[in-house]
């Protein structure tokens, strides 16, 4: 092997090398190091904050029963096409609602999603607005009682109007309006009837009681306090405004987890979200706040706030200040999102979902899942439909990288008589048989590295195909949408398993004594999960491995098997999609080696099938 040969092998080495590292550079390393260079800008404490503008950890109890805790107070009915629960007079708490339009299981009807829960129960979960002051008795927090003055029922286009006179020159007065959706606008206003100044300070704040049963499971999609604020303190303008986010788990932990500690902001967002669901506080856009999100563990329960406090207020005797601020409670729909987030002028409000570090690449690929559904109806037939779409956009890339591989494995079979032969001929000696093998692909005119190279356009296609299985993952609408057959929800796993045989035996795996959890757990195998399986292996074996050292086709002949275990406690909408996608993905593979007849397992399965017959057709 010459140095020109040699040269050029180098230069093929270093751009594969290079692109790798740009690759990885520009989505992997990059967008780390500035996520945790804006963790630690916005965790910084501010030492000069005030006392007064901690918000409140305190008045979560797990004491009672949800049905004992709503009994302990007065109440505000909530009743909206989309809301149902009610307002504790007492604090005037936002604390008890369920989304009608969403139930918790598949199978049960009329069983709501519980978004808010009061306080005092166990999981307490509510929003709590209310104001500081010192040296100024009587100011409401969450143990005051709150009159209902106006208004019946909380419902679009009926308000409610709450008011307290704290007996020492000031009333307040809180009225509130709900839309048809999820979110409530209220109206604060305090008048001082006394003789001197008052100086107060309004919050508002979303706290939770306890570890949620689901916190942890959704490592894709953001779960736990999330805050939405300003760089600046100067008019800030939409691109101004960044969204920090934290782990339930990083926040809960005993010997002191992250936060975000007083840090401001004009106006924004803040609150509390899980994978489908959020709570959050909004003040005016045009307010200076300063904004936390925390958790206590105490007794090794976790108490999570995320909210804001004003700007200290000076009101003079016989004057009145006024105030309106929002709070979200509901589903992220992305669509209804937008139209707050334009309507309401709230900062980045569609970044509730979490559309992650790749969002020039998840928002638009949901946008187009979500303009098919409407089209087809279908949900699944949706998630196909985006499938054949993206590898639409790649097939020149994906083309040229599978019929480059290909060439490679066409002039292997072909050269396979005299690699045999170096084989054995250097038995036991790597190097010489290296060399006598680089000799003859030079003679041959044959270039080892155009196999590797025909990695590169497959390694373009990774953040698409990573955006898109996260839009699936995010994507609400996947929730309870059911699919064909006994699939009835692309959000949850198969529910066949092979240990009943798919459903034909009349039991339950899971009711076995001793090992039921097991057969319910990783074990539970059903039907899409080994069809992805087969699937996974068919498209390995239909990919040209040149050069790959035999141990390492031993150790990826695993991968199928593993990763049907791997994927039986995935949602089955995901499972369709990499099934599709592998089916996709093995059609265009076989149309190249076909085309170019060098051998593949379909070929050669028909092949060994009609032999097979024709035997039968003689023996007959």
């Amino acid at each position: 092997m010459n140095k020109d040969t040699d040269n050029r092998n180098m230069i093929y080495f270093l751009i594969v090398s290079m692109a790798l590292l740009a690759f990885y550079q520009f989505f992997v390393f990059g967008p780390q190091q500035k996520k945790r260079e804006a963790a630690q800008a916005v965790a910084a404490a501010s030492a000069s904050s005030s006392a007064a503008a901690s918000l409140p950890m305190g008045g979560v109890s797990t004491a009672l029963t949800r049905e004992q805790a709503l009994a302990a107070s007065p109440r505000v009915i909530i009743n909206t096409p989309s809301l149902k629960g009610s307002i504790s007079l007492k604090g005037a708490l936002i604390d008890d609602l369920y989304l009608i339009k969403y139930d918790q299981t598949v199978d049960k009807k009329n069983d709501p999603v519980e978004l808010l829960t009061p306080a005092g129960a166990k999981n307490a979960y509510y929003v709590q607005s209310a104001y500081f002051a010192q040296n100024v008795p009587g100011m409401p927090d969450n143990n005051t009682v709150w009159t209902q003055t106006g208004g019946s029922v909380l419902s679009p286009g009926q308000p409610v109007v709450l008011s307290y006179v704290n007996g020492t020159g000031l009333t307040f007065t809180r009225t509130l309006s709900i839309d048809a959706n999820y979110m409530i606008t209220a109206d604060d206003a305090v008048t001082n009837t006394g003789s001197t100044p008052v100086s107060f300070q309004p919050f508002s704040v979303v706290m939770r009681s306890g570890m949620p049963e689901h916190a942890g499971k959704e490592a894709v999609v953001h779960e736990g306090a999330i805050a939405t604020y300003s760089k600046i303190m100067d008019k800030p303008k939409p691109g101004d405004y960044r969204t920090a986010s934290l782990k339930y788990k990083d926040m809960a932990k005993p010997k002191g987890g992250k936060a975000l500690e007083s840090q401001d902001s004009i106006g924004g967002w803040y609150g509390i979200t899980d994978k489908y669901w959020m709570a959050a506080v909004i003040p005016s856009q045009a307010q200076a706040v300063s904004y936390t999100a925390k958790a206590i563990v105490t007794d090794g329960v976790p108490v999570f706030r995320s909210g804001y406090v004003d700007a200290p207020v000076t009101l003079a005797a016989g004057t009145t200040w006024k105030s309106q601020s929002h709070v979200f409670a509901g589903a992220k729909q992305n669509t209804q999102l937008q139209i707050y987030e334009d309507s309401l002028h709230i900062p980045r409000f569609h970044w509730a979902v979490d559309w992650g570090m790749l969002s020039v690449i998840t928002y638009p690929m949901y946008w187009l899942l979500d303009k098919l559904y409407s089209l087809i109806g279908n949900f699944g037939l949706a998630i196909l439909s985006l499938t054949v779409i993206v590898k639409l956009v790649f097939y020149p890339l994906a083309h040229k990288s599978y019929e480059s591989m290909t060439k490679m494995k066409q002039v292997q079979e072909r050269l396979k008589p005299k690699l045999d032969a170096i084989k054995k001929r250097y038995e036991g000696d790597a190097q010489k048989t290296q060399e006598a093998t680089m000799a003859l692909y030079q003679e041959e005119k044959v270039n080892p590295m155009a196999g590797l190279g025909g990695c590169l356009p497959m390694l373009l296609q990774l953040p698409v195909f990573w955006g898109l299985y996260k839009v699936l993952m995010l994507a609400i609408e996947m929730r309870h949408a059911p699919f064909f057959g006994w699939i009835n929800d692309l959000s949850a796993r198969d529910s066949t398993t092979i240990f009943n045989l798919f459903g034909a035996l009349p039991y339950d795996p899971a009711t076995v004594p001793m090992i039921g959890t097991m057969l319910n757990g990783p074990l539970h195998i059903g039907v899409i999960a080994i069809l992805y399986g087969c699937s996974m292996w068919l498209s390995q074996q239909m990919t040209p491995m040149t050069g790959v050292d035999p141990m390492q086709k031993k150790m990826m002949s695993f991968m199928p098997i593993m990763l049907t275990f791997f994927m039986t406690q995935v949602a089955v909408g995901l499972i369709i999609y990499w099934i599709w996608s592998n089916i996709l993905t093995i059609l265009q593979q076989y149309s190249i080696m076909h085309r170019l007849k060098v051998s593949n397992p379909i070929d050669t399965g028909f092949q060994k099938l009609n032999a097979l017959m024709n035997k039968g057709k003689k023996a007959a």
